[in-house]
């Protein structure tokens, strides 16, 4: 069997970016289009760590407004919005869990996780009688 050869890191990431890219590039062999939300989920994972430094060097957390008022610093809705991506690129990229030879999605992952508790309820109450 020959060894796969493993798709190297966009030009362009930074460490964090680079980091994730091997961590999942390496296991997992991804089709392009889940190389394209890995290499999404990178970019957005060097620019998430940028601002969450820009932020824990920021003096307060509150700026002022236009007319004076004080208002939450404009970064902090930035910050939340990339870990949103970030959130949703990942379920987007749907990596198997180790045990797993497929991943499952998340209205999937919640479906097992019900008929899981369902059987387990059965077999509780087969074992009490």
């Amino acid at each position: 069997m020959t060894e796969r050869e493993l798709p190297k890191p966009p030009s362009g990431l930074r460490a964090a970016g680079k980091r994730l890219w091997t961590t999942v590039a390496e296991p997992y062999v991804l089709t392009p289009g889940e190389l394209a939300i890995l290499e999404e989920l990178c970019f957005t994972k060097d620019e998430t760590v940028r601002l969450e430094k820009a932020v824990r060097e920021l003096p307060d957390l509150v700026a002022t407004g236009s007319m004076g008022q004080a208002k939450v610093h404009p970064l902090l809705n930035e910050l939340r919005l990339r870990r949103t991506l970030l959130a949703k690129l990942t379920e987007q990229l749907n990596l198997p869990d180790m045990d797993q030879t497929i991943g499952l999605r998340a209205g999937q992952r919640h479906a097992r996780t019900a008929s899981l508790a369902r059987w387990n309820r059965r077999e509780d109450g087969a074992a009490a009688s």
